[in-house]
């Protein structure tokens, strides 16, 4: 299995800015893909901001122009900084991972998820 640990999560007024990391750890042979979603309660899960070992990324429409996902050198971490933070963007911010682990034979597929953090956009 691989590892995902989130931090930055917390409680901003309207109009702040949150940095979300998340730190990929185990028996990785390669990342796909890393990506940020979440969920507001009583509502689905929702991609929020994805990015592909290609560098190629992707955002939900109501976060365009507000929330950047980038990721290090080393493709183990990802990060998402979300500004202009609104009371809707309030939800359980989750990341997510697709790639490879390393085995005994041949490299095996993951799809792992971490464990959450809490983003609260109040005054």
């Amino acid at each position: 299995q691989v590892q995902l640990v989130e931090s930055g999560g917390g409680l901003v007024q309207p109009g702040g800015s949150l940095t979300l990391s998340c730190e990929a750890s185990g028996r990785i042979f390669s990342i796909n893909a890393m990506g940020w979603y979440r969920q507001a309660p009583g509502k689905q899960r929702e991609l929020v901001a994805r990015v592909t070992s290609g560098g190629s990324t992707n955002y939900v429409d109501s976060v365009k122009g507000r929330f950047t996902i980038s990721r290090d050198r080393g493709w183990n971490t990802v990060y998402l900084q979300m500004n202009s933070l609104k009371p809707e963007d309030t939800a359980v911010y989750y990341c997510n991972a697709v790639g490879y682990i390393q085995t005994a034979t041949i490299p095996r597929g993951f799809d792992d998820w971490g464990q959450g953090t809490q983003v609260t956009v109040s005054s």
